[in-house]
C-alpha cells in the first residue's frame, strides 16, 4: 500500500490496456479444459508473464511445464498463447498427449508466413529478441531457413547467402515503432525483401504503446502494471521513459514504493496485455480511497475477440 503521506490528485487510466485477445483467449483455455476434463491439466510453458495469473491457475488445478517430457503419457496438455514449434507436436503426438492448441492466432498467422517462405526456397529473417517463447517456436517452424535479427547492427551486419530470396516476419509483440528501423534497414541492404501483405504485429501491443505515448503528455509519472518477463510490459517502460517520463514496472500495488510518487500529482496507469484488470483495480482503489479522481485516456476501442480453441477429444 502506498503512504500515507503520498497525495495523487488525479489518476489518468491508460485504454486500452491490461489482457489482449489472445491472452484472454489462453487463459479461459486453461479454465474451460479444467471445467470440461477436471485434473490434471498440464500446460506447457507458462500461459502467459504473469505470475499471479498462473498462480491462480495451478490453484485451479493447472500444471506448468517447460518439456513436453514431464508430462505421463496420454494426458491432455495445452500450449501457451506463444506457440511451439512443429517439432512439439510431433513430440506429443509420439506420447499420445491430448493436445488443447492456445496459439494466439497472430502467431499462429506468423508461423504460416514462414512455412510458406521457407518452401519457396526463401531465407527468412524473423526480428525478434532471442530467448523470447515466442521467437523460440517460430525459429523452430523451418530449422535452418530462418534467421534471427534483434537490432539495427544485427540487420547491417547480416549476410545472406541469395539476397534476391529473401523476406522478413516480426516477433508479434513487437510494435511497428519497435521494428521500424530494423525493416527500413534491411529494405535497404535487401531491396527483394519480401514481407507480408498485412501487419504481423499484434493490434494490442501497438494500442498500449500509444496509450502510453499520451499518457506522458498528461502525468507527472506513470505506472505499468505488468511482470518483468513480459516482453511487452518492459517495452511499455521504456517507450515512456523515451520521452522523458518517470515510469515504473510495478507487478502489484505491493511494489509501488514512495520514491516513484514523490511529487506526483497526476498518475498514470496502464497495465500490460498479459496483466489481469483487478491488479490495475487494486492500485485504482487505493488511491481513490484516499480522494484521488479517476479520469480515462482513450485512444482506441478493441473489439478483437479469438473463439476459444477446439478440444483435445
Amino acid at each position: 500500500m502506498p503512504p500515507q503521506q503520498v497525495s495523487i490528485e488525479k489518476i489518468i487510466l491508460a485504454e486500452p490496456r491490461g489482457f489482449c485477445a489472445g491472452v484472454d483467449r489462453a487463459v479461459e483455455a486453461v479454465r474451460g479444459a479444467l471445467r470440461a476434463y477436471g485434473r490434471p491439466l498440464y500446460v506447457r510453458h507458462q500461459i502467459v508473464h504473469n505470475r499471479f495469473v498462473l498462480e491462480a491457475l495451478e490453484k485451479e488445478g493447472a500444471i506448468f511445464v517447460e518439456s513436453l517430457d514431464e508430462v505421463p503419457e496420454g494426458q491432455r496438455v495445452i500450449f501457451s498463447a506463444h506457440g511451439v514449434a512443429p517439432s512439439e507436436w510431433d513430440h506429443a503426438k509420439e506420447r499420445g498427449l491430448r493436445v488443447i492448441d492456445a496459439t494466439c492466432p497472430l502467431v499462429t498467422k506468423v508461423h504460416l508466413e514462414v512455412e510458406r517462405y521457407a518452401q519457396e526456397g526463401r531465407t527468412v529473417i524473423l526480428v525478434g529478441h532471442a530467448g523470447h517463447e515466442e521467437v523460440k517456436g517460430t525459429l523452430g517452424v523451418a530449422p535452418g531457413k530462418v534467421v534471427l535479427v534483434g537490432s539495427v547492427e544485427e540487420a547491417r551486419a547480416l549476410q545472406i547467402s541469395d539476397p534476391e530470396r529473401v523476406a522478413a516476419v516480426t516477433q508479434t509483440t513487437l510494435s511497428v515503432d519497435d521494428t521500424r528501423e530494423i525493416m527500413e534497414t534491411l529494405k535497404e541492404r535487401f531491396p527483394a525483401l519480401l514481407t507480408p501483405k498485412t501487419d504481423d504485429i499484434c493490434y494490442a501491443t501497438q494500442n498500449r504503446q500509444n496509450a502510453v505515448k499520451e499518457l506522458v503528455g498528461v502525468t507527472d509519472a506513470v505506472l505499468v502494471v505488468g511482470s518483468r518477463q513480459s516482453s511487452n510490459a518492459n517495452r511499455l517502460v521504456e517507450v515512456a521513459r523515451q520521452r522523458g517520463a518517470r515510469a515504473f514496472l510495478v507487478d502489484s500495488i505491493a511494489d509501488v514504493e514512495p520514491a516513484m510518487l514523490e511529487g506526483v500529482r497526476a498518475l498514470g496507469l496502464t497495465a500490460s496485455a498479459s496483466s489481469p484488470e483487478w491488479l490495475v483495480e487494486e492500485i485504482i482503489g487505493a488511491f481513490a480511497n484516499r480522494g484521488a479522481q479517476v479520469e480515462l485516456l482513450s485512444v482506441a476501442k478493441e473489439r478483437v475477440h479469438f473463439p476459444l480453441p477446439m478440444p483435445a477429444d
